[in-house]
This record gives structure tokens, C-alpha cells and sequence, in this order.
């Protein structure tokens, strides 16, 4: 009920939102605006650098959502409510937030400070979601756009006051958050580079320019960046001035390094693509591993040796120093064809076991991702494999730098899809089950690439005939994968080809469609009598008992046999089929089996409505309930093949067969009877009312004209065999 109320409270607020009604999201921000009034009672769960983060990184989706918004206008103003509610949330969360951070910030003035900022801030986002649904009920407006977009100006200003609010408090936790985003950009950077050298479309800029050229200042750079590590390590426990020092000179320093390493890179040539995709991944890695090192760093800011957070510092910084000489390592072998696969297959089995422990921890994930997208992914961990198998067979240095490129970048895919997906599974067992087949996925693929190090180092027989023993490991955790995913969509997520899931629709089906000819029966009253009624029951209304009768027994039947099918399912007897499989044959048989019985409940029905209205006759009654017999007995032998007969829904499923085979022979019985009772019935009842008898006048007449036609065609025949005979023998 509660996630229902929520549903409707959002379609409510879309509905409103498109329509260009604000007043309740402007309403909804002074309310947010005004709980930073209210002092937080009891303990908080974060400390003012997580509170400190969260805030920071909300003013920054306000102020693009603003900039969204200016853009919107000009182009379509349909869209500015939605965005409008999204702004409205994101501001929500972020007065909840800053909330806990006016309640840890040991500064009264700098509370203060921050308090102001964030409310003025909520005060311009009203004027702007006020603007936004003026454009949108007036989209040519052209004043109202130019209020639109200095509003949204207002609102980017409000944003630099909170900002350095955040800084004022904690100067040296705001510039680690703003150097981890920093480098965040230049990862994302790397990315780009790294897939145009993929694709061999890397070169370099200046005509004569060798790697040589660039492996100094790439060496020189990355012994600069130790240093500022170090000193970024030792800023937790300095003050907020050393902090933001360390932390903003290495996000420089690590800005400069990629630099110097793309150059490289597009001095090697795409002729030598594969050595770029190595050089690029190697600084990559230096990049991602000095993110969550500044990140580490902010969040020990303050605390004790023995706290969890200073210890995961320490982690954090071994990390960082082992991607640094391997970047070094990588550089001085960048042109040394012999050793390039060995590099190549220990830094992806480096960076694969980076990121898998970043699989398990609690940051958020850096992306999003629905279970489709894990089942898409997978598919380049399959590949990876036969590359690996192969590169391991043939010992060439290519294949295997090939090989771990293509596997370092399809497993750190499948990873950070995995924890997105799994971020949002509906059911926390089903994300967890999907955590560990990656985890397991993870760890077979890296056993795989630690095979094919030893076996270039060392080759052998032996080792090569683990390949596809370790292969197959591989395959196996890529399906619980799949599997795996496909559950995060929760029950309610079916496959529609699944011929299982076809078999309980039919079923499902069938037994909606015998309710409503139940239902249809239900409202029929017998025909007005034309022969003298029974001391007991008239023919009519027997017909109509007994249809009743069979209609609900099939209704019950279907239920059963769905009750059957689902049960073989779940206890594993039933697997989602493949098309020709057994247990596709099967659900195919009891879908046959299933739209016969609905087929002639229904021509029964029929039958009955007609024979009350006098439009039929009992053989067609007793036929479509021997049909209705006959189909029922095909499905009981569909669900007996599969089904266990000694349980609770075989046994219901029985009875109710049983009981439908009961009411079928009790209709045969009463149609047959009636047919005996009009044989001995004397005499043909005329209908006292005018219309009643004008038809069975024009029906007597138009008998007598049939039978006329008929007569004389029979005479016409008679008399062409005669002259036919009597030419005959005038010929002998």
C-alpha cells in the first residue's frame, strides 16, 4: 500500500509538473528551506566531511539543472516541469543534508553562514521553478525567458555562496572533494582516449615526434606525483590548510602526468595500438587508485590511528604506490615487444583486483545500470575468454596484450554494471546473489589471466590443457551471472517466450474465459414454456443447472492444473525452456490442452443459451458437453506426465476433474431425457400472441413452399430417368 501511495503521489506530481503547476514544488522547498531552523536531537551518522560531500555535490546538480532549465526554455519548454521536480528533489535532499552538517560543523559563525546560504538558495529556486511554469504555460513568452535565464544566473550565484560556506567550514575536505572531481573528469578523459586508440585512431600530432621523446617527462612526472601522495597521506592528520594544499597539488600533478602519457601514447602510432591501450590503462590506473585515495584521505581527516578510516587510508596509499611503478614499469617497456604481453597481463590482473575489491565496499556506484545492461556486458567477458584460451595457445605477445586489454576492460564493465544494477534490485537477497556471481566471475577470469602468465613464462603441456578447464569455470560463472540478473527484475519479470510462462497465461487464460461464460449462464432465465412443465424441473432450467455445473467445475479444474504447473516449476522439475526441449514439448501439450477445455466450456455455453431461446437442439447440447468431458481428460494426462501424484494440488487437480467429468455426464443424461419427453409429447403448442403466431405461421408456409420445390424437383428427376430409360431401349 505505502509503495502504491508513493506511485500515485509521483504520477500526481508529474501530471502537475507538466501542466506547469508549481506552487506545490515552490511549497515544497520553503518547507525544506525551513526544517534548517530545526536542530537536529540525538547523534548524527556522518561526520561534517560525508555531510560536507553530499551537499557539495547536490548545489552542483541544482546548478546544472538551472543551466538544463534556460536551455529547455528555448528549445522545449514541454520538458521544464519534469525538470522542475527533479530539481525539487535534489534540494530536498540537500537541506537534509546540510541539516547534519550544521550539526557536526564545530563553528557557530560558519553555521550560521551555511544555514543563510542554503535557504536563500531554496528562495531562488522558487523564483526559478516559478519562471519555469510561466515558459511553460506561455511558451512564447520572450520576457519570460529573459526572467528564466537571469533567475537561473541568481540561483548559479546562490550556489557560489554555498560553496564557500562548505569551504569556510572545512577548507582542506572541500578541496578534496573538489580535487576527486577533478579527477573524476580526467578519468573520464582517459576513457575517450583509450577508445579511439581501440579503434587505431590514436596518432600522433607533430610529424617525427617518438616516444622517447615523452618517457622522461612521463617518468619525472609520476616520481612528482609519490610526492605529493605522500604528502596528501600525512595531510589527515595536519590542518585544513596542508590538506587543501596536498589535495590541490595532486590533482594537478595527475593532470599534467595524463598529459604527457597521451602524447606518448599518440607517438607509439596506431600501428601499435595495443601498446597505447596499455600505456593509456596504466595511467588510468594511477588516476582511479589517487581518486580514492583523496577521497580516503577526507574522510580520515581528524580521526584517530586506530580508526577504521585511517587504516583504509593506508590500503588506499599502497594501492596508489604499486599503479605508480607499474605505470613506470609499463613506460620503459612501451617499445619492448618481448616483454609487452607480461606487462600487460600484470596490470590487468592488478587493476581487475582493484576494482573487485571496490566491488564490496560502500561507495556509491559510478554509474547507472538496469539487470539488462549486466546480461549485455557479460557477453564481453565471453569473448574475453576465448581470447584469453587462444593467446594462452599460441604464446604470442600480441594475442596476449590483445587479450588482457580486451579482459581487463570487459571485467571492469561487467563489475561496475553489476554493482549499479544490484544498487537497485528490488529484493536485497537478489542484489547480493548478483555480487557474488560477479565476485565469482571476477575471480575465475583473473585465475585465467594468471594461467596465461604462467604459461608465457614457462610453457608447458600441462598448463595448456588447464586452458579449457579454466575456460569453463569462466562459462559457468558468466551464466549464474546472467541468471543472476535476470532475477534483480524481480518476480513480477518474466520471460515472455519462456513456454512454461505461455502455460500458465493459457491456463490462466482458459480459466478467466470459463468465469465469464459462468457468469454469462449465470444471467440466463428459461425460455417461456411451450409444453406442459414438469411436476419437478422443466428442460430449460435442467439445461441451464447443468451448464452451470460443468462451467464452474472447469473453472476449478484450470485452477487446479495452474496451481499443478506452477508447483512443478518451482520445485525445478520445470526449467525455462528452450524450443523442442521435453519440457517445452510439455507446456506446449498443456497449453493444447488448456484452450480446449475454455474452447468447450464455451461452445457449451453457447449451446445452452441458444437451447433456451429454442434455436437449437439437444445433440448439439450433448456433443459440446462430451467435448467438454473429452478435453478435460487431455489435461489431466498433460499435467499426470510431469506432475508427483501423491501431492496436495495433483490430488485437488483430480478432484477436479473429477467433478467436471461428473457434471458433463449429468447434462448428457438431462438432454437425453428431454429428447425422450418431446418423442412421447403429443400435439405442437400454438402461441396465443400475434407476433408468435405470425412466425410460426410464415415458418409453416415456408416449409410447405420447401417441400413443393422439393417435390417437383424429385418429379423433374423422375421423368429425365424415365426418357432417359425409354431412349435406351428405343436404341437396342
Amino acid at each position: 500500500m505505502t509503495e502504491a501511495v508513493k506511485d500515485l503521489k509521483s504520477t500526481l506530481e508529474m501530471a502537475a509538473s507538466e501542466a506547469g503547476l508549481t506552487a506545490g514544488m515552490v511549497n515544497t522547498i520553503s518547507k525544506a528551506a525551513g526544517t534548517l531552523d530545526d536542530v537536529i536531537g540525538g547523534e548524527v551518522s556522518k561526520s561534517f566531511a560525508e555531510y560536507q560531500e553530499s551537499v557539495s555535490n547536490s548545489a552542483k546538480a541544482i546548478m546544472v539543472k538551472a543551466q538544463d532549465m534556460v536551455g529547455k526554455a528555448g528549445t522545449n519548454p514541454s520538458e521544464l516541469g519534469v525538470v522542475s521536480k527533479d530539481t525539487t528533489a535534489i534540494y530536498c535532499t540537500m537541506a537534509s543534508d546540510c541539516r547534519g552538517a550544521l550539526a557536526t560543523v564545530e563553528n557557530d559563525d560558519i553555521a550560521a553562514r551555511l544555514k543563510l546560504a542554503c535557504q536563500r538558495l531554496g528562495g531562488a529556486l522558487g523564483e526559478l521553478l516559478q519562471c519555469a511554469g510561466s515558459v511553460q504555460s506561455n511558451p512564447t513568452d520572450f520576457q519570460g525567458k529573459k526572467e528564466l535565464s537571469d533567475t537561473a544566473r541568481h540561483v548559479t550565484n546562490h550556489v557560489a555562496s554555498l560553496m564557500a560556506a562548505l569551504q569556510a567550514g572545512a577548507k582542506g575536505t572541500q578541496a578534496c572533494i573538489n580535487a576527486a572531481d577533478s579527477v573524476k573528469g580526467i578519468i573520464s578523459d582517459l576513457d575517450t582516449v583509450i577508445m579511439f586508440a581501440s579503434t587505431g585512431l590514436l596518432n600522433k600530432e607533430e610529424e617525427g615526434d617518438t616516444f622517447g621523446d615523452h618517457r622522461e617527462n612521463i617518468l619525472r612526472t609520476a616520481k612528482s606525483l609519490v610526492e605529493d601522495t605522500k604528502k596528501l597521506v600525512s595531510g589527515a592528520a595536519a590542518s585544513q590548510e596542508q590538506l587543501a594544499s596536498a589535495a590541490e597539488a595532486s590533482a594537478g600533478t595527475i593532470r599534467v602526468l595524463a598529459d604527457h602519457v597521451k602524447l606518448g601514447a599518440a607517438a607509439l602510432t596506431s600501428d601499435d595500438q595495443e601498446a597505447q591501450v596499455l600505456l593509456l590503462n596504466a595511467v588510468r590506473d594511477v588516476a582511479s587508485s589517487l581518486g580514492f585515495l583523496i577521497t580516503a584521505t577526507k574522510n580520515a581527516f581528524g580521526k584517530s590511528v586506530q580508526d577504521p578510516a585511517m587504516e583504509h587510508l593506508r590500503s588506499c596509499a599502497k594501492t596508489m604506490v604499486a599503479n605508480v611503478s607499474s605505470l613506470l614499469k609499463t613506460v620503459k617497456t612501451a617499445e619492448d615487444e618481448a616483454a609487452r604481453g607480461v606487462r600487460a597481463l600484470e596490470s590487468a590482473i592488478d587493476a581487475i583486483s582493484a576494482q573487485l575489491e571496490e566491488l564490496t565496499s560502500d561507495n556509491e556506484p559510478t554509474r547507472d545500470a538496469a539487470p539488462e545492461d549486466v546480461i549485455r556486458v557479460s557477453k564481453g567477458v565471453t569473448i574475453a575468454t576465448a581470447k584469453a584460451v587462444a593467446a594462452g595457445n599460441s604464446g604470442r605477445q600480441d594475442d596476449v596484450t590483445a587479450a588482457a586489454n580486451l579482459g581487463r576492460k570487459a571485467i571492469i564493465d561487467m563489475l561496475l554494471t553489476t554493482k549499479a544494477a544490484a544498487a537497485k534490485a528490488e529484493a536485497v537477497e537478489s542484489g547480493h546473489r548478483s555480487i557474488t556471481a560477479a565476485k565469482e566471475c571476477t575471480t575465475a577470469f583473473r585465475s585465467l589471466l594468471e594461467l596465461v602468465h604462467s604459461i608465457l613464462l614457462k610453457p608447458s603441456h600441462d598448463k595448456k590443457q588447464k586452458l579449457t578447464v579454466y575456460s569453463k569455470e569462466v562459462a559457468s560463472c558468466v551464466s549464474e551471472v546472467v541468471q543472476s540478473a535476470e532475477v534483480l527484475k524481480g518476480n513480477d519479470w518474466v520471460d515472455p517466450t519462456d513456454p512454461n510462462i505461455i502455460a500458465e497465461n493459457e491456463l490462466l487464460n482458459a480459466a478467466a474465459s470459463i468465469e465469464a461464460a459462468a457468469k454469462k449462464l449465470a444471467l440466463l432465465k428459461p425460455r417461456e414454456k411451450k409444453h406442459e412443465a414438469d411436476e419437478t424441473l422443466s428442460f430449460d432450467e435442467q439445461i441451464l443447472e447443468a451448464a452451470r455445473a460443468i462451467a464452474s467445475a472447469t473453472g476449478a479444474l484450470i485452477k487446479s492444473a495452474t496451481a499443478a504447473q506452477r508447483e512443478l516449476v518451482a520445485q525445478g522439475r520445470l526449467r525455462p525452456g528452450v524450443p523442442g526441449s521435453d519440457d517445452s514439448q510439455w507446456a506446449e501439450g498443456l497449453v493444447s490442452a488448456a484452450r480446449l477445455v475454455a474452447s468447450a466450456t464455451q461452445s457449451l455455453c453457447e449451446a445452452a443459451n441458444s437451447a433456451v431461446q429454442g434455436v437449437s437442439n439437444t445433440e448439439k447440447l450433448i456433443a459440446s458437453a462430451k467435448a467438454v468431458a473429452s478435453s478435460t481428460a487431455q489435461l489431466l494426462v498433460a499435467c499426470r506426465v510431469k506432475a508427483d501424484a501423491d501431492s496436495e494440488n495433483s490430488r485437488r487437480l483430480h478432484a477436479a476433474g473429477f467433478a467436471v467429468k461428473k457434471a458433463s455426464e449429468n447434462f448428457v443424461k438431462a438432454a437425453a431425457r428431454s429428447d425422450e419427453q418431446e418423442e412421447d409429447e403429443e400435439g405442437f403448442a400454438i402461441s396465443k400472441g400475434k407476433i408468435g403466431g405470425m412466425r410460426q405461421e410464415i415458418e409453416a408456409q415456408e416449409q410447405i413452399l420447401r417441400k413443393r420445390r422439393e417435390l417437383e424437383e424429385a418429379m423433374k428427376q423422375l421423368k429425365r430417368i424415365r426418357r432417359n430409360k425409354y431412349q435406351q431401349e428405343e436404341g437396342d
